[in-house]
């Protein structure tokens, strides 16, 4: 077998290079579509399959090569069914005009950003969060970490804001038109407000959990965000992950959480 690939090597042709660079480039934009999802675990599956299957047919295990054909075979179909809002939002993408000038550092591979990500400003938050509570106000924000959460913002009122104690304080003042839903922070910035998040289908969260609260959940559970809640009936601070809500959370246990979470200078 490594014979015949360094014979294939040593045929390889400017086309195939080329080929092959397509390919890679393909694969990862649609990568970034859905890092830090859980499409994301589906997708490496599928890749790793596809290996397994080649590397089955390059040894001639015919019985196993036909076995795992038959499944590749009908794979396509079922791609389109499991990566339907995904493919539909990459062709949308590739149809924008300006999509190579305002997508430099995520479509060429020698201009990715290897520096550290911008570390979030938690401290703004954390200040908002705790007047709210004193006061509170209902308030819902997500922070998203590898995903971008654009299926999301796209729900809401665009800000792309400095992230500010007084902003937040503001979008979620109770006569604001823009308290009810989510704020966005994506980047290091207040990306969007007045946001529509999936809502959890757990049966086994506890009855007396609002619409805020599942929201909350629902959309930790489809991405790797963060959020935190502010509850308008008590007051009280809850942060959610993973589908995993933590209530009851002081001022000094949010800075911490969000800290240990975030890296934050």
């Amino acid at each position: 077998m490594v014979l015949l690939f360094l014979d294939n090597l040593i045929h390889l042709k400017l086309i195939d290079v080329i080929d092959i660079l397509f390919v890679a480039i393909l694969l990862y934009q649609f990568y970034n579509l859905i890092k830090g999802t859980g499409a994301i675990n589906i997708f490496l599956g599928i890749i790793a399959f596809y290996i397994v299957w080649k590397v089955v047919r390059m040894l001639h295990m015919e019985l196993l090569s036909e076995i795992l054909g038959a499944f590749i075979s009908v794979g396509f179909i079922a791609l389109i069914v499991v990566f339907q809002p995904e493919i539909r939002k990459f062709l949308f993408m590739l149809g924008t005009p300006n999509f190579m000038g305002n997508k430099p550092k995520r479509f060429f591979f020698w201009r990715l950003r290897l520096a550290d990500p911008t570390r979030l400003d938690i401290y703004p938050i954390v200040a908002a969060c705790g007047k709210m509570s004193r006061s509170k106000t209902g308030a819902l924000l997500v922070i998203a970490h590898r995903n971008e959460l654009q299926a999301f913002s796209g729900t809401g009122e665009q800000i792309d804001a400095s992230i500010s104690a007084q902003l937040i304080e503001n979008i979620f003042f109770k006569n604001s038109p823009l308290h009810d839903g989510a704020v966005l922070v994506v980047g290091n910035r207040l990306k969007a407000a007045r946001c529509i998040l999936p809502v959890s289908d757990n049966q086994n969260l506890p009855d007396g959990l609002g619409l805020r609260h599942r929201a909350a959940i629902g959309i930790t559970e489809q991405t790797d965000a963060l959020t935190i809640v502010v509850s308008e009936q008590t007051g009280g601070i809850s942060i959610c992950k993973g589908g995993h809500l933590r209530k009851g959370l002081t001022v000094e246990e949010l800075q911490a959480y969000l800290e240990d979470d975030f890296k934050a200078a």
